[in-house]
């Protein structure tokens, strides 16, 4: 069980010890609406207004006043049917198609009880920055809502590719031109971690850049292996969700509440201690551990193991070159044993990276070196590879669960951390494969036409975006649980102390 006070960084485990670079340092966020507007008009279904300017688009957000009216509960409306055209035309970028998903299948409802840790509305969602791109690229931040259906409304109108959610703040996002520097401050956000297959280019063999297969996903599904075993056992957290990110990684999604009132000292401490593999590509070796080696490096130790065989040697193969080789015999600290490894290569050239492997002596004068030498190696390939950025700064907006990628289609969905090895990002649906899915669906039930409304199935349930769904809906649940636990716990308390000093 986590600890029940906030103090996390004093309590952190030692982290593994490793030299530490210089720090970078760098503000992510704008504090100004920023927008680029391509020359053509975008149409989208209904039209959004047409925007000639950033100051046009401005304009549109800076209202505070806007008058949302009475709207139903969003899961009571009742939809206009939306066909999308089955031909190969139709695509997940047309306007029409990102409408129709965000009306008939993003869970709304789910996602403003994971936000808001409650049912009823309060600061924790009203206060929350909500980032929008627009189908012709301007890039809104500062959006708030005081209710999903306000959320709703909103990205029905504006029609956005994506949007991001970013912290909770002490005051209403949208007022804070007219706030003091020092009223308008970010509070709390979930505890954010990110893993992405670009930081694996110098290793990857089949794939490089967005491009994903298979094999090099298995980067992810080790990562997730190891940083969510840590982040429960190590550090005490219970409530970490991972998502997919619609093309090439996956974002992890801390949500106990030690985590999300983290300042950014603390969000430092934790990615102290996860980070192992440091520096760019054109960096030599880039681990430096002490021995013996730290608990959380031992037990991630046996993972590694047991996917380094598979996952390196043979999917990735990446010292068969001989240019390649090199980079390995570099690593090793015993000039004897490269040398004579150097003539046997040279005499062999295009030999597979596992027979190279298993060339290096166990046997030799230097048999612990070595040994420690393999252990670096394995490490340096295969531990998980974090983004610092995303995890550093309070301030920091990621993609939403359950949005369209823009480049792929494919929905960020949950993964589940239990058995990561049976996700395939491949298989993931796409916008479009939804839809027709629906489409499909009705077709197949005519005699749903005739039912009621409130018996007719709900359209995520004629999809394969339906058990992605409930195990969100499960995860929030778990969520919300602890969070009413310790709102109860905290209540008796105060009790307890008003019935103390009235004694």
């Amino acid at each position: 069980m986590p600890p029940s006070d906030d103090s996390t960084a004093d309590k952190l485990p030692n982290a593994p010890p490793v030299e530490s670079p210089e720090e970078e340092t760098d503000d992510a966020s704008s504090d100004e609406t920023s927008a680029v507007i391509k020359d053509e008009p975008v149409h989208s279904s209904p039209p959004p207004e047409r925007l000639d300017s950033k100051k046009d688009v401005a304009a549109i957000f800076d209202d505070d006043d806007d008058d949302y009216g009475d709207l139903p509960d969003a899961d009571m409306l009742e939809f206009e049917a939306i066909t999308i055209p089955t031909n190969s035309k139709a695509n997940y970028s047309d306007p029409e198609v990102m409408y129709a998903f965000y009306q008939r299948l993003f869970p709304w409802r789910i996602l403003f009880q994971w936000l808001n840790h409650s049912p009823i509305p309060s600061h924790d969602f009203g206060h929350r920055e909500f980032a929008f791109t627009l189908q012709n690229d301007a890039y809104i931040r500062y959006q708030s809502f005081p209710t999903f259906e306000m959320l709703r409304k909103d990205v029905l109108r504006l029609n956005p590719s994506r949007f991001e959610i970013g912290p909770v703040y002490t005051a209403n996002p949208r007022d804070r031109k007219s706030l003091r520097k020092a009223a308008f401050k970010p509070i709390t956000k979930e505890l954010v971690l990110d893993i992405d297959l670009t930081d694996y280019d110098d290793i990857r063999t089949c794939c490089d850049k967005a491009n994903i297969c298979n094999k090099c996903w298995q980067f992810v599904t080790v990562a997730i292996k190891v940083i969510d075993v840590a982040l429960k056992e190590d550090l005490g957290f219970r409530h970490v969700m991972w998502v997919y990110s619609g093309r090439r990684g996956a974002h992890a999604w801390v949500c106990d509440k030690r985590a999300r009132v983290m300042d950014d000292q603390k969000r430092r401490a934790v990615l102290s201690y996860l980070e192992v593999v440091r520096g760019g590509s054109k960096a030599g070796k880039k681990v430096n551990l002490r021995r013996p080696l730290h608990p959380h490096l031992e037990r991630s130790m046996d993972v590694l193991m047991e996917s380094f065989t598979q996952v390196i040697l043979r999917d990735q193969d990446p010292w068969r070159e001989s240019d390649k080789a090199e980079m390995l015999l570099e690593r090793l600290p015993d000039n004897t044993v490269v040398a004579e490894l150097r003539k046997k290569w040279q005499s062999e050239p295009g030999r597979s990276s596992e027979k190279r492997w298993h060339d290096i002596p166990s046997n030799s004068k230097n048999k612990k070196h070595l040994v420690d030498a393999k252990i670096d190696i394995i490490i340096e390939y295969l531990y998980p590879r974090l983004d610092a950025e995303v995890t550093k700064h309070l301030n920091h907006l990621l993609k939403s669960p359950f949005v369209v990628h823009p480049g792929t289609g494919r929905v960020c969905v949950p993964i589940n951390s239990e058995n990561p090895e049976n996700f395939d990002p491949l298989s993931v649906p796409t916008v479009t494969d939804l839809l027709k899915e629906i489409d499909e669906w009705n077709v197949d039930r005519k005699d749903e036409v005739a039912k009621k409304d409130e018996e007719k199935t709900p359209d995520v349930d004629k999809t394969s975006l339906k058990p992605y769904v409930e195990y969100f809906r499960k995860f929030v649940a778990g969520v919300l649980r602890d969070e009413t636990k310790e709102q109860v716990k905290v209540k008796r308390e105060r009790a307890a102390e008003v019935d103390t000093m009235e004694f």
